[in-house]
Protein backbone atom coordinates (compact mmCIF):
# COMPACT_ATOMS: atom_id res chain seq x y z
CA UNK A 1 0.00 0.00 0.00
CA UNK A 2 2.77 2.28 0.94
CA UNK A 3 4.48 1.56 -2.39
CA UNK A 4 1.44 2.57 -4.42
CA UNK A 5 1.19 5.81 -2.56
CA UNK A 6 4.87 6.53 -3.12
CA UNK A 7 4.58 5.79 -6.84
CA UNK A 8 1.48 7.95 -7.17
CA UNK A 9 3.26 10.79 -5.41
CA UNK A 10 6.30 10.43 -7.61
CA UNK A 11 4.16 10.43 -10.74
CA UNK A 12 2.33 13.49 -9.56
CA UNK A 13 5.60 15.24 -8.83
CA UNK A 14 6.97 14.37 -12.26
CA UNK A 15 3.73 15.52 -13.92
CA UNK A 16 3.88 18.83 -11.94
CA UNK A 17 7.46 19.38 -12.90
CA UNK A 18 6.70 18.71 -16.55
CA UNK A 19 3.70 21.05 -16.45
CA UNK A 20 5.85 23.73 -14.82
CA UNK A 21 8.60 23.35 -17.37
CA UNK A 22 6.05 23.56 -20.20
CA UNK A 23 4.58 26.73 -18.73
CA UNK A 24 8.00 28.42 -18.32
CA UNK A 25 9.01 27.45 -21.83
CA UNK A 26 5.82 28.94 -23.18
CA UNK A 27 6.49 32.25 -21.36
CA UNK A 28 10.05 32.33 -22.66
CA UNK A 29 8.83 31.84 -26.23
CA UNK A 30 6.35 34.64 -25.85
CA UNK A 31 9.04 36.94 -24.39
CA UNK A 32 11.38 36.12 -27.28
CA UNK A 33 8.62 36.85 -29.73
CA UNK A 34 7.92 40.24 -28.10
CA UNK A 35 11.64 41.02 -28.05
CA UNK A 36 11.98 40.29 -31.76
CA UNK A 37 9.00 42.51 -32.52
CA UNK A 38 10.52 45.36 -30.47
CA UNK A 39 13.90 44.92 -32.19
CA UNK A 40 12.30 45.04 -35.64
CA UNK A 41 10.34 48.16 -34.67
CA UNK A 42 13.46 49.93 -33.33
CA UNK A 43 15.43 48.95 -36.42
CA UNK A 44 12.68 50.40 -38.63
CA UNK A 45 12.70 53.64 -36.58
CA UNK A 46 16.50 53.84 -36.79
CA UNK A 47 16.42 53.36 -40.58
CA UNK A 48 13.78 56.06 -40.89
CA UNK A 49 15.77 58.49 -38.62
CA UNK A 50 18.93 57.71 -40.57
CA UNK A 51 17.16 58.52 -43.83
CA UNK A 52 15.94 61.83 -42.46
CA UNK A 53 19.41 62.76 -41.12
CA UNK A 54 21.06 61.80 -44.37
CA UNK A 55 18.56 63.95 -46.32
CA UNK A 56 19.18 66.93 -44.00
CA UNK A 57 22.97 66.50 -44.18
CA UNK A 58 22.82 66.38 -47.98
CA UNK A 59 20.72 69.54 -47.99
CA UNK A 60 23.10 71.34 -45.59
CA UNK A 61 26.06 70.20 -47.65
CA UNK A 62 24.49 71.56 -50.79
CA UNK A 63 23.75 74.89 -49.09
CA UNK A 64 27.31 75.15 -47.70
CA UNK A 65 28.75 74.32 -51.12
CA UNK A 66 26.66 77.09 -52.69
CA UNK A 67 27.89 79.56 -50.03
CA UNK A 68 31.50 78.55 -50.55
CA UNK A 69 31.15 78.92 -54.29
CA UNK A 70 29.67 82.40 -53.86
CA UNK A 71 32.47 83.38 -51.42
CA UNK A 72 35.07 81.99 -53.78
CA UNK A 73 33.58 83.96 -56.66
CA UNK A 74 33.61 87.14 -54.51
CA UNK A 75 37.25 86.59 -53.49
CA UNK A 76 38.20 85.86 -57.06
CA UNK A 77 36.56 89.11 -58.10
CA UNK A 78 38.37 91.05 -55.35
CA UNK A 79 41.65 89.41 -56.28
CA UNK A 80 41.15 90.42 -59.86
CA UNK A 81 40.42 93.99 -58.81
CA UNK A 82 43.51 94.10 -56.53
CA UNK A 83 45.61 92.63 -59.32
CA UNK A 84 44.37 95.32 -61.67
CA UNK A 85 45.18 98.00 -59.07
CA UNK A 86 48.66 96.58 -58.52
CA UNK A 87 49.27 96.51 -62.25
CA UNK A 88 48.20 100.13 -62.50
CA UNK A 89 50.47 101.09 -59.55
CA UNK A 90 53.38 99.21 -61.10
CA UNK A 91 52.87 101.07 -64.35
CA UNK A 92 52.83 104.43 -62.53
CA UNK A 93 56.00 103.54 -60.58
CA UNK A 94 57.77 102.54 -63.76
CA UNK A 95 56.80 105.85 -65.34
CA UNK A 96 58.00 107.74 -62.24
CA UNK A 97 61.26 105.82 -62.19
CA UNK A 98 61.86 106.78 -65.80
CA UNK A 99 61.25 110.43 -64.90
CA UNK A 100 63.63 110.18 -61.92
CA UNK A 101 66.31 108.65 -64.09
CA UNK A 102 65.88 111.55 -66.47
CA UNK A 103 66.19 114.04 -63.63
CA UNK A 104 69.27 112.30 -62.25
CA UNK A 105 70.92 112.55 -65.64
CA UNK A 106 70.00 116.24 -65.79
CA UNK A 107 71.22 116.87 -62.24
CA UNK A 108 74.45 115.05 -63.00
CA UNK A 109 75.02 117.36 -65.94
CA UNK A 110 74.28 120.43 -63.79
CA UNK A 111 76.55 119.15 -60.98
CA UNK A 112 79.37 118.77 -63.43
CA UNK A 113 78.82 122.34 -64.58
CA UNK A 114 78.66 123.61 -60.98
CA UNK A 115 81.82 121.72 -60.00
CA UNK A 116 83.61 123.26 -62.89
CA UNK A 117 82.36 126.73 -61.92
CA UNK A 118 83.29 126.15 -58.27
CA UNK A 119 86.80 125.13 -59.28
CA UNK A 120 87.07 128.27 -61.37
CA UNK A 121 85.82 130.42 -58.48
CA UNK A 122 88.20 128.80 -56.00
CA UNK A 123 91.05 129.40 -58.38
CA UNK A 124 90.03 133.05 -58.81
CA UNK A 125 89.63 133.41 -54.99
CA UNK A 126 93.13 132.05 -54.41
CA UNK A 127 94.47 134.38 -57.09
CA UNK A 128 92.71 137.35 -55.47
CA UNK A 129 93.97 136.40 -52.00
CA UNK A 130 97.49 136.08 -53.33
CA UNK A 131 97.15 139.46 -55.02
CA UNK A 132 95.74 141.05 -51.81
CA UNK A 133 98.57 139.58 -49.74
CA UNK A 134 101.06 140.91 -52.25
CA UNK A 135 99.51 144.38 -52.24
CA UNK A 136 98.93 144.62 -48.44
CA UNK A 137 102.12 142.89 -47.42
CA UNK A 138 100.14 140.74 -44.91
CA UNK A 139 99.39 137.07 -44.79
CA UNK A 140 95.84 135.84 -44.54
CA UNK A 141 96.20 134.95 -40.86
CA UNK A 142 97.66 138.37 -40.05
CA UNK A 143 94.83 140.12 -41.88
CA UNK A 144 92.22 138.04 -40.03
CA UNK A 145 93.86 138.82 -36.70
CA UNK A 146 93.90 142.55 -37.46
CA UNK A 147 90.25 142.45 -38.56
CA UNK A 148 89.21 140.60 -35.41
CA UNK A 149 91.11 143.08 -33.25
CA UNK A 150 89.49 146.03 -35.03
CA UNK A 151 86.02 144.51 -34.71
CA UNK A 152 86.61 143.68 -31.05
CA UNK A 153 87.79 147.22 -30.29
CA UNK A 154 84.80 148.69 -32.07
CA UNK A 155 82.41 146.29 -30.35
CA UNK A 156 83.89 147.00 -26.91
CA UNK A 157 83.57 150.74 -27.51
CA UNK A 158 79.98 150.38 -28.70
CA UNK A 159 79.22 148.08 -25.76
CA UNK A 160 80.70 150.51 -23.25
CA UNK A 161 78.83 153.41 -24.81
CA UNK A 162 75.55 151.48 -24.81
CA UNK A 163 76.02 150.28 -21.24
CA UNK A 164 76.87 153.81 -20.09
CA UNK A 165 73.81 155.20 -21.86
CA UNK A 166 71.50 152.56 -20.37
CA UNK A 167 72.96 153.03 -16.90
CA UNK A 168 72.66 156.83 -17.16
CA UNK A 169 69.03 156.59 -18.24
CA UNK A 170 68.20 154.02 -15.57
CA UNK A 171 70.07 156.02 -12.94
CA UNK A 172 68.29 159.27 -13.83
CA UNK A 173 64.86 157.69 -13.81
CA UNK A 174 65.58 155.53 -10.76
CA UNK A 175 67.10 158.41 -8.77
CA UNK A 176 64.14 160.64 -9.57
CA UNK A 177 61.59 158.05 -8.48
CA UNK A 178 63.62 156.99 -5.44
CA UNK A 179 64.15 160.63 -4.40
CA UNK A 180 60.45 161.31 -4.60
CA UNK A 181 59.62 158.14 -2.67
CA UNK A 182 62.19 158.79 0.08
CA UNK A 183 61.11 162.42 0.45
CA UNK A 184 57.50 161.33 0.88
CA UNK A 185 58.55 158.74 3.47
CA UNK A 186 60.73 161.19 5.41
CA UNK A 187 58.04 163.85 5.38
CA UNK A 188 55.47 161.42 6.78
CA UNK A 189 57.86 160.06 9.43
CA UNK A 190 59.31 163.21 10.97
CA UNK A 191 60.90 161.94 14.18
CA UNK A 192 63.43 163.62 16.44
CA UNK A 193 66.98 163.12 15.25
CA UNK A 194 69.09 163.84 18.30
CA UNK A 195 72.24 161.77 18.65
CA UNK A 196 72.02 160.04 22.04
CA UNK A 197 74.06 157.54 23.95
CA UNK A 198 73.77 155.74 27.29
CA UNK A 199 75.59 157.84 29.87
CA UNK A 200 77.20 156.14 32.84
CA UNK A 201 77.94 159.17 35.03
CA UNK A 202 76.12 159.48 38.39
CA UNK A 203 76.18 162.94 40.00
CA UNK A 204 76.95 163.19 43.74
CA UNK A 205 76.15 166.08 46.10
CA UNK A 206 79.68 166.43 47.49
CA UNK A 207 83.17 164.99 47.37
CA UNK A 208 82.66 163.54 50.87
CA UNK A 209 80.11 161.12 49.31
CA UNK A 210 82.91 159.44 47.31
CA UNK A 211 84.53 158.25 50.52
CA UNK A 212 81.26 156.89 51.85
CA UNK A 213 80.65 155.02 48.59
CA UNK A 214 84.12 153.48 48.76
CA UNK A 215 83.64 152.54 52.40
CA UNK A 216 86.13 151.27 54.91
CA UNK A 217 88.86 149.34 53.09
CA UNK A 218 86.68 149.55 49.96
CA UNK A 219 83.99 147.18 51.24
CA UNK A 220 81.05 149.28 50.04
CA UNK A 221 82.28 149.73 46.49
CA UNK A 222 83.25 146.04 46.26
CA UNK A 223 79.81 144.99 47.48
CA UNK A 224 78.16 147.31 44.96
CA UNK A 225 80.31 146.04 42.07
CA UNK A 226 79.65 142.42 43.03
CA UNK A 227 75.87 142.92 43.37
CA UNK A 228 75.46 144.98 40.18
CA UNK A 229 78.13 143.29 38.05
CA UNK A 230 79.72 146.59 36.96
CA UNK A 231 82.89 148.58 37.53
CA UNK A 232 82.56 151.78 39.62
CA UNK A 233 85.23 154.36 38.81
CA UNK A 234 85.86 156.96 41.47
CA UNK A 235 88.41 159.45 40.13
CA UNK A 236 89.17 163.17 40.34
CA UNK A 237 86.10 164.14 38.33
CA UNK A 238 84.30 166.67 40.52
CA UNK A 239 80.92 165.65 41.94
CA UNK A 240 80.57 162.61 39.63
CA UNK A 241 81.11 158.87 39.71
CA UNK A 242 81.39 156.73 36.54
CA UNK A 243 79.69 153.36 36.15
CA UNK A 244 81.29 151.11 33.47
CA UNK A 245 80.00 147.82 32.02
CA UNK A 246 79.85 146.16 28.60
CA UNK A 247 76.19 145.29 29.32
CA UNK A 248 73.92 148.37 29.00
CA UNK A 249 71.25 146.70 31.15
CA UNK A 250 73.67 146.20 34.02
CA UNK A 251 74.91 149.74 33.60
CA UNK A 252 71.38 151.12 33.84
CA UNK A 253 70.57 148.98 36.89
CA UNK A 254 73.78 150.14 38.57
CA UNK A 255 73.08 153.80 37.71
CA UNK A 256 69.60 153.68 39.20
CA UNK A 257 70.73 151.76 42.30
CA UNK A 258 73.67 154.12 42.91
CA UNK A 259 71.43 157.18 42.49
CA UNK A 260 68.96 155.81 45.06
CA UNK A 261 71.83 154.83 47.36
CA UNK A 262 73.22 158.36 47.29
CA UNK A 263 69.76 159.87 47.91
CA UNK A 264 69.03 157.44 50.76
CA UNK A 265 72.38 157.93 52.46
CA UNK A 266 72.45 154.46 54.05
CA UNK A 267 75.49 153.02 52.31
CA UNK A 268 76.27 149.56 53.61
CA UNK A 269 76.49 146.11 51.90
CA UNK A 270 73.09 144.72 52.95
CA UNK A 271 71.24 147.85 51.84
CA UNK A 272 73.25 147.93 48.60
CA UNK A 273 72.02 144.47 47.62
CA UNK A 274 68.39 145.43 48.30
CA UNK A 275 68.59 148.60 46.22
CA UNK A 276 70.27 146.73 43.35
CA UNK A 277 67.46 144.16 43.35
CA UNK A 278 64.84 146.95 43.42
CA UNK A 279 66.58 148.70 40.52
CA UNK A 280 66.74 145.44 38.55
CA UNK A 281 62.99 144.98 38.96
CA UNK A 282 62.39 148.58 37.89
CA UNK A 283 64.48 148.08 34.75
CA UNK A 284 62.61 144.86 33.94
CA UNK A 285 59.33 146.76 34.14
CA UNK A 286 60.74 149.52 31.94
CA UNK A 287 62.00 146.95 29.44
CA UNK A 288 58.56 145.36 29.22
CA UNK A 289 56.80 148.71 28.85
CA UNK A 290 59.25 149.99 26.26
CA UNK A 291 58.90 146.81 24.19
CA UNK A 292 55.12 147.09 24.20
CA UNK A 293 55.34 150.80 23.40
CA UNK A 294 57.64 150.13 20.44
CA UNK A 295 55.27 147.53 19.01
CA UNK A 296 52.30 149.87 19.52
CA UNK A 297 54.00 152.89 17.93
CA UNK A 298 55.23 150.80 14.98
CA UNK A 299 51.83 149.16 14.48
CA UNK A 300 53.10 145.57 14.78
CA UNK A 301 50.71 143.53 16.97
CA UNK A 302 50.83 139.91 18.09
CA UNK A 303 54.53 139.65 18.99
CA UNK A 304 55.77 137.07 21.48
CA UNK A 305 56.40 138.51 25.01
CA UNK A 306 60.06 137.48 24.78
CA UNK A 307 60.39 139.43 21.52
CA UNK A 308 58.82 142.45 23.22
CA UNK A 309 61.27 142.13 26.10
CA UNK A 310 64.22 142.14 23.71
CA UNK A 311 62.77 145.18 21.95
CA UNK A 312 62.57 146.92 25.30
CA UNK A 313 66.24 146.14 25.98
CA UNK A 314 67.14 148.17 22.90
CA UNK A 315 66.14 151.24 24.96
CA UNK A 316 69.52 150.90 26.65
CA UNK A 317 71.47 150.05 23.48
CA UNK A 318 73.14 152.57 21.17
CA UNK A 319 74.99 152.31 17.87
CA UNK A 320 77.26 155.19 16.87
CA UNK A 321 75.40 157.14 19.57
CA UNK A 322 71.95 156.45 18.07
CA UNK A 323 69.22 155.09 20.36
CA UNK A 324 68.43 151.66 18.92
CA UNK A 325 64.93 151.59 20.42
CA UNK A 326 63.91 154.78 18.60
CA UNK A 327 65.84 153.63 15.53
CA UNK A 328 63.81 150.38 15.40
CA UNK A 329 60.49 152.23 15.63
CA UNK A 330 61.55 154.79 13.02
CA UNK A 331 62.76 152.06 10.66
CA UNK A 332 59.41 150.29 11.01
CA UNK A 333 57.48 153.47 10.21
CA UNK A 334 59.70 154.28 7.23
CA UNK A 335 59.36 150.71 5.94
CA UNK A 336 55.58 150.91 6.21
CA UNK A 337 55.42 154.20 4.30
CA UNK A 338 57.72 152.97 1.52
CA UNK A 339 55.81 149.68 1.24
CA UNK A 340 52.51 151.57 0.97
CA UNK A 341 53.91 153.85 -1.74
CA UNK A 342 55.17 151.01 -3.97
CA UNK A 343 52.38 148.51 -3.28
CA UNK A 344 54.30 146.03 -1.10
CA UNK A 345 53.10 144.24 2.04
CA UNK A 346 52.91 147.01 4.66
CA UNK A 347 52.50 144.74 7.70
CA UNK A 348 55.43 142.56 6.65
CA UNK A 349 57.65 145.59 6.00
CA UNK A 350 56.77 147.15 9.38
CA UNK A 351 57.52 143.95 11.27
CA UNK A 352 60.84 143.52 9.47
CA UNK A 353 61.80 147.15 10.17
CA UNK A 354 60.89 146.90 13.86
CA UNK A 355 62.80 143.65 14.43
CA UNK A 356 65.77 144.16 12.08
CA UNK A 357 68.19 145.05 14.93
CA UNK A 358 66.70 142.63 17.47
CA UNK A 359 70.03 140.84 17.75
CA UNK A 360 71.72 143.96 19.14
CA UNK A 361 69.88 143.38 22.42
CA UNK A 362 71.99 140.25 23.06
CA UNK A 363 74.92 140.48 20.60
CA UNK A 364 77.33 140.99 23.53
CA UNK A 365 76.11 137.68 25.01
CA UNK A 366 75.88 135.46 21.90
CA UNK A 367 78.58 134.85 19.29
CA UNK A 368 77.72 136.08 15.80
CA UNK A 369 76.50 139.13 13.89
CA UNK A 370 73.44 140.95 15.18
CA UNK A 371 71.55 140.24 11.93
CA UNK A 372 72.06 136.48 12.17
CA UNK A 373 71.35 136.46 15.92
CA UNK A 374 68.16 138.49 15.48
CA UNK A 375 66.88 136.23 12.68
CA UNK A 376 67.52 133.12 14.77
CA UNK A 377 65.74 134.55 17.82
CA UNK A 378 62.76 135.69 15.72
CA UNK A 379 62.48 132.25 14.12
CA UNK A 380 62.62 130.59 17.54
CA UNK A 381 59.65 132.63 18.79
CA UNK A 382 57.37 132.01 15.80
CA UNK A 383 58.08 134.99 13.56
CA UNK A 384 57.34 134.28 9.87
CA UNK A 385 60.13 133.23 7.47
CA UNK A 386 59.81 136.35 5.30
CA UNK A 387 60.32 138.63 8.30
CA UNK A 388 63.27 136.49 9.44
CA UNK A 389 64.81 136.87 5.99
CA UNK A 390 64.40 140.67 6.16
CA UNK A 391 66.20 140.64 9.54
CA UNK A 392 69.05 138.38 8.36
CA UNK A 393 69.51 140.13 4.99
CA UNK A 394 69.48 143.83 5.96
CA UNK A 395 73.31 143.81 5.88
CA UNK A 396 73.51 141.38 2.89
CA UNK A 397 74.77 138.49 5.00
CA UNK A 398 72.19 136.34 3.19
CA UNK A 399 70.26 136.89 -0.04
CA UNK A 400 67.16 139.06 0.11
CA UNK A 401 64.19 136.90 -0.88
CA UNK A 402 61.38 139.47 -0.85
CA UNK A 403 60.74 143.08 -1.82
CA UNK A 404 60.01 143.84 1.83
CA UNK A 405 63.56 142.77 2.77
CA UNK A 406 64.94 145.40 0.37
CA UNK A 407 62.56 148.00 1.84
CA UNK A 408 63.83 147.23 5.36
CA UNK A 409 67.43 147.73 4.22
CA UNK A 410 66.55 151.09 2.63
CA UNK A 411 64.61 152.26 5.70
CA UNK A 412 67.48 151.21 7.99
CA UNK A 413 69.93 153.24 5.90
CA UNK A 414 67.59 156.24 5.89
CA UNK A 415 67.19 156.19 9.67
CA UNK A 416 70.91 155.80 10.30
CA UNK A 417 71.98 158.36 7.68
CA UNK A 418 69.82 161.27 8.84
CA UNK A 419 71.91 164.31 9.86
CA UNK A 420 72.78 164.02 13.54
CA UNK A 421 71.38 160.53 13.90
CA UNK A 422 74.74 158.92 14.56
CA UNK A 423 78.15 159.89 15.78
CA UNK A 424 81.53 158.34 15.20
CA UNK A 425 84.75 158.83 17.07
CA UNK A 426 87.88 160.02 15.29
CA UNK A 427 89.75 156.74 15.51
CA UNK A 428 86.92 154.74 13.94
CA UNK A 429 86.46 157.42 11.30
CA UNK A 430 90.13 157.32 10.30
CA UNK A 431 90.11 153.52 10.16
CA UNK A 432 87.03 153.52 7.93
CA UNK A 433 88.50 156.12 5.55
CA UNK A 434 91.80 154.23 5.33
CA UNK A 435 89.96 150.94 4.71
CA UNK A 436 88.00 152.51 1.84
CA UNK A 437 91.21 153.75 0.17
CA UNK A 438 92.92 150.38 0.70
CA UNK A 439 90.04 148.59 -1.01
CA UNK A 440 90.32 150.85 -4.08
CA UNK A 441 94.11 150.45 -4.25
CA UNK A 442 93.87 146.65 -4.05
CA UNK A 443 92.66 146.33 -7.67
CA UNK A 444 95.10 146.13 -10.62
CA UNK A 445 95.38 149.19 -12.85
CA UNK A 446 94.51 151.63 -10.03
CA UNK A 447 96.83 154.59 -9.67
CA UNK A 448 95.33 156.38 -6.63
CA UNK A 449 92.21 156.20 -4.44
CA UNK A 450 90.68 159.07 -2.48
CA UNK A 451 87.89 158.85 0.12
CA UNK A 452 85.85 162.07 0.13
CA UNK A 453 82.81 163.56 1.87
CA UNK A 454 83.49 161.82 5.19
CA UNK A 455 83.64 158.44 3.48
CA UNK A 456 80.43 158.88 1.48
CA UNK A 457 82.32 158.83 -1.84
CA UNK A 458 85.36 156.96 -3.13
CA UNK A 459 87.19 158.26 -6.21
CA UNK A 460 89.45 155.76 -7.93
CA UNK A 461 91.97 157.09 -10.48
CA UNK A 462 93.04 154.40 -12.96
CA UNK A 463 95.79 154.19 -15.56
CA UNK A 464 94.16 154.72 -18.98
CA UNK A 465 96.62 152.38 -20.70
CA UNK A 466 95.72 149.48 -18.40
CA UNK A 467 91.96 150.04 -17.93
CA UNK A 468 89.62 150.76 -20.85
CA UNK A 469 86.04 152.04 -20.67
CA UNK A 470 84.48 148.58 -20.34
CA UNK A 471 86.99 147.57 -17.67
CA UNK A 472 86.25 150.82 -15.82
CA UNK A 473 82.57 149.88 -15.59
CA UNK A 474 83.48 146.46 -14.23
CA UNK A 475 85.99 147.97 -11.78
CA UNK A 476 83.33 150.30 -10.31
CA UNK A 477 81.02 147.33 -9.68
CA UNK A 478 83.86 145.24 -8.20
CA UNK A 479 84.96 148.03 -5.81
CA UNK A 480 81.37 148.62 -4.66
CA UNK A 481 80.83 144.89 -4.15
CA UNK A 482 84.02 144.53 -2.09
CA UNK A 483 83.05 147.48 0.11
CA UNK A 484 79.63 145.88 0.72
CA UNK A 485 81.20 142.52 1.59
CA UNK A 486 84.04 143.69 3.84
CA UNK A 487 82.80 146.84 5.61
CA UNK A 488 79.93 148.05 7.75
CA UNK A 489 78.86 151.67 7.30
CA UNK A 490 75.77 153.84 7.63
CA UNK A 491 73.98 154.98 4.48
CA UNK A 492 75.61 154.37 1.11
CA UNK A 493 79.00 155.02 -0.51
CA UNK A 494 79.39 156.35 -4.04
CA UNK A 495 82.19 154.80 -6.13
CA UNK A 496 83.56 156.97 -8.97
CA UNK A 497 86.13 155.68 -11.47
CA UNK A 498 88.24 158.42 -13.13
CA UNK A 499 89.96 157.51 -16.40
CA UNK A 500 91.58 160.31 -18.35
CA UNK A 501 94.28 160.57 -20.98
CA UNK A 502 96.68 163.53 -20.87
CA UNK A 503 98.89 164.49 -23.78
CA UNK A 504 101.75 166.86 -22.97
CA UNK A 505 104.03 168.60 -25.41
CA UNK A 506 106.49 171.43 -24.91
CA UNK A 507 107.00 174.35 -27.26
CA UNK A 508 110.70 175.12 -27.55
Amino acid sequence: MFGYIFVAALVAAVAGAGAGYWWRQRNIDEDLKDLNLTRERLAAQAREQESKLEAKANKDLLNRRDELEKEQQQRRKEFQQEEARVDKRRTELEQRAEKLEGREREIGKRQSTLDKQANDLEKRKLDQIAELERVSGLTREEAVAQLIAAVETSARADMARTIRQIEDEAREEGEARARKLLVVAMQRVAGDQVSTHAVSIVPIPSEEMKGRIIGRAGRNIRAFEQAAGVDVVVDDTPEAITVASFDPMRREVARRALTKLISDGRIQPAHIEKLVQDARREVDVIVKEEGERAAYEAGVPGLNPEILRLLGRLKFRTSYGQDQHAHAVETALLSGVIAAEIGANVALAKAGGLLHDLGKAVDHEIEGTHAAIGAEIAKRYGVGPKICNAIAAHHHEVDQETLEAVIVEVADAMSGARPGARRENLEQYVKRIRALEDIGNSFPGVEETFALQAGREVRVVVRPDNVDDLAALKLAKDVARKIEETMQYPGQIKVTIIRETRVIEYAK
